[in-house]
Order: C-alpha cells, then structure tokens, then sequence
C-alpha cells in the first residue's frame, strides 16, 4: 500500500500504521524527512531564543541537506543547562527564565506565586498547557523536556503504535490489566508517560497495578545529592525544606532498603491473582529478571494465559553480572515468549521498537545521523558506528534535534530480515561516557567557539 505524507504536518504521520511506515522506499523517506526537517527548522529557528542564538552563532539560515542540521543539533545535556544554586534556592522565576530560552511560547505569563516546590512549578507550567517532564542522568541533575499539550495527540498515537510494534498486540483493540513495578505517578518522563498513556491501554486506572501507590516528587529527585550530603553533615535543617518533603524522603529510602522484597510480593499477589489471564509486564529487564530468579529459585513458574506481553526496556542497568541466558530465564519463568523492547531518549517522541531480526527501528519522523570523532556527519550508508544524533520535525514547542551521549551501529540500505525497511541500529549500544572513562565530550560541528557561548548563553541570564 502507497503512503502519502504531508512534510508540513510530520505530527499526522505518527497516526498512519506501523506497518505501512516501515514499506515507504528509502529515497521517497529521505526526501520527506528532508522537506520536514527544512520546513519545521524555518518555524522555529526565530521563535526559540536557544536555536536562534546557536544558528545565527553558526551561520545556519537554511536546511538544504540533511547534514547542515548536525551544527544546530542541541547537545542532549542543554535540557539541564541551568546552574545548580536555582534548584537549591528554589528560584523559580530564574527557572522560568531559563526554560523559556528552550521554548516558543511565552512562559513569562506565567503566574509564579504561591508555591515553593519544583513540583508544584511543573503542576502550574501544566495548567498553563505545558507538559514538562524531566529525566534524571548519573549526575542527578534533572533535564527538563519543554514539551506541552501541542505535543500530546501525536506522543500518544506514536506511544500505541511502538508498543504495537514492539509486542504485535494492538492496544487501540486489546486492553489487559497492566503490572508496573515502579510508583504511580510523577513527572519523571517514563511516569507521566505511564499515567497519559498506559493507564488507558490498561482499560483504566483500576486496571494498572504499581509496587508503589505514591508518585517521586521531583524536588527529591532534583536534590537527592544535595540532601544526601546536607545528611551527612547534620545540615538538613539549614536546606529549609518542607518537613512532609523530608518524611516523604525517608519513606522512599526505606522502601529503596526493601524494594527487592517488595518487588517479590507484589508480583507474588497478582500472579496467584491473575493466573490464566492475559496480562501485560512492564519495567526495566533487570527488575524482570530479579523477579524471574527469585521466583525460579523456589520452584515457580507463572500460569498467566497465553497471549500475554512483557515489556521491557533499560537493558540490565542496575544489575551486576547478569549471565547470558537472563533474557531466557525472564521467559522461562513469566511464559512469555516475546519480550517486547525499545531504545529512545526522552528529548524525541519516536522511539524505535525491537523487530524480530534484533534491530531497533527508526519510525520516519525520527530523522537519524551519526556524528564521527571530530563532529563530522559520517556516510549514510552501509553500516557506520558513530554518536547518534536525532532529529525530530514534529515539535512544534521546542526544537527537536539532538546529539545524544550514544555510540550505536547504524544499518542503512536494504529491507531488514524482519520485513521493516527502515534505517535501523543494532542492539548493542553504549554511552559515551562509559567508553571514555566518564567523559562525554561532543565536538560539534562547525565552531566549537560558537557552541560554547551558545551552552553559557541557556545556563546565564541573557
């Protein structure tokens, strides 16, 4: 079947089927990324204070091949450029500042009195019609994504579509009771994504069962280091928190001493619960395998009715020498035989699923490059390793393209054993920082004098 899309409206093709995504001809996708791109870059390079400041720094006017993105390409660590001191003294007005230099609307309207926590600033940036979420990086430092509602038709219909894609269960016709080993809610991008989306594919909030009924609040995701020493130096009174703040903090920490436990009686419940019922896992595939092990170690194995779904992601971040069979045993013990998986960053709605062959894939409106050492655009074609970077046209609140702080094998010619013709990475994928002893340094491309004053201008008060 023929696609036909529109590249000035790169949002309606996240409404298009998955499988009709992945049959567009490589040089009629090209083609549409580009017009999408060069069209979604005019809107929006004068109207975002940060992309005009980095594209007049870099002479940037227009797009006319796909490379000339890579020197306006935002560096993924700009969405928590902002000094620390503004968190701490819960300067939110600076705050404000300095999120609205990543937007094109005007959060100086923006009624900032009469609240004193970054969680009630993300509650007043949503009334507002903003959906800021953060994600929280080794560093602890939050980034925060300047997505608003503009945003959310196409985020949903995408969210349903990877998971389609991801499981082969549509959830717009398949609704089943859904397991999140987490908390309920909260900012935290992967939780609000969670509370707008997966409640709903779960058939409603009383079909979506979490470990934890409570939600993070951001203000103890955002000074969880600061906290931590003030502790240790007895100096928490002088921090001037909110005491229900404070007693929310250790009751989190004491569930983090008891998660494992947790985690074991909670699944314990709803699989006796569910058993012979079609279910729906969610979580990262090391809380899967403790799970798994735990349960295998005693002699069990779920009863959960065919057709049932588990998906994963994280790989196994946060746990120590997995052995190699891991993914085997989480099957083995769940019944599952398909575990469904995607790879994305929080800055771009277009993650990419998992196919059979054991590729991600790059839905259209994920426009991929790789960036060599000295920040040059290596050859798209072949097979290349490189820092990826994306860029995604359909934001219309914030500018979508990012290098990210990954080193992943691109395959870009030819349809995929599995059927999908798209360009499409291969599994392993690693952080920069990890390869280079911690240090995640870009080289951009074009000045690197330019870039660096673009960084000082997000992160000071100009």
């Amino acid at each position: 079947m023929a696609v036909s899309l529109l590249p000035d409206n790169p949002a309606a093709w996240t409404y298009r089927r998955w499988e009709d995504l992945m049959t567009i001809p490589r040089e009629e996708r090209e083609k549409l990324q580009l017009e999408a791109v060069r069209i979604n870059f005019h809107r929006l390079r004068n109207r975002i204070p940060a992309l005009k400041k980095l594209a007049d720094r870099q002479g940037v006017e227009t797009i006319d091949r796909i490379e000339d993105i890579l020197p306006v390409c935002f560096d993924h660590r700009v969405l928590k450029n902002y000094p620390i001191q503004i968190i701490e003294n819960r300067d939110f007005a600076r705050l404000t500042i300095w999120l609205d230099k990543l937007t094109a609307h005007d959060l100086t309207r923006i009624d900032l009195t009469g609240f004193r926590t970054i969680e009630e600033w993300l509650g007043r940036l949503e009334a507002f019609g903003m959906l800021v979420t953060y994600s929280s990086g080794t560093t602890g430092k939050l980034s925060f994504v300047p997505r608003s509602y503009d945003e959310l038709g196409p985020w949903k219909f995408h969210f349903y579509n990877v998971n389609h894609a991801a499981s082969g269960v549509d959830p717009w016709t398949t609704r089943m009771p859904t397991f999140f080993p987490g908390y309920r809610g909260g900012y935290q991008t992967m939780l609000k994504m969670m509370s707008l989306f997966n409640m709903e594919m779960a058939g409603g909030a009383e079909h979506y069962y979490t470990l934890y009924d409570s939600h993070i609040p951001a203000d103890l995701m955002a000074l969880s280091g600061r906290l931590q020493s003030a502790e240790d130096k007895g100096e928490v009174a002088s921090l001037g928190l909110d005491p229900a703040l404070l007693e929310q903090r250790q009751q989190m920490l004491k569930q983090g001493r008891q998660r494992d436990g947790d985690l074991e009686a909670w699944f314990g419940k709803l699989i006796e619960k569910f058993k012979g019922q079609r279910v729906k896992i969610g979580g990262t595939f090391a809380d899967m395998y403790r799970v798994a092990r735990a349960g295998l170690d005693k002699g069990m194995r779920c009863e959960f009715a065919p057709g049932s779904l588990l998906m994963g992601g994280g790989g196994m971040k946060g746990y120590k020498d997995a052995p190699d069979d891991w993914e085997d045993q989480v099957k083995t013990f769940f019944g599952i035989d398909r575990m469904g998986n995607q790879y994305g960053f929080s800055e771009c709605i277009g993650n990419a699923p998992l196919c059979e062959a054991g590729f991600f894939h790059l839905p259209p409106y994920s426009v991929p490059l790789l960036m060599g050492p000295d920040g040059e655009a290596l050859p798209r074609e072949g097979v290349q390793k490189g820092r990826l970077v994306l860029v995604d046209p359909i934001p219309v609140s914030y500018w979508g393209g990012f290098t990210s702080g990954d080193e992943v094998t691109m395959h870009w010619d030819g349809k995929c054993d599995c059927g999908w013709e798209s360009p499409r990475i291969g599994r392993t994928i690693r952080r920069f920082a990890e390869n280079e002893g911690g240090d995640d340094k870009i080289t951009c491309a074009g000045s690197q004098q330019a870039y660096n004053e673009f960084m000082e201008f997000v992160a000071g008060e100009g």
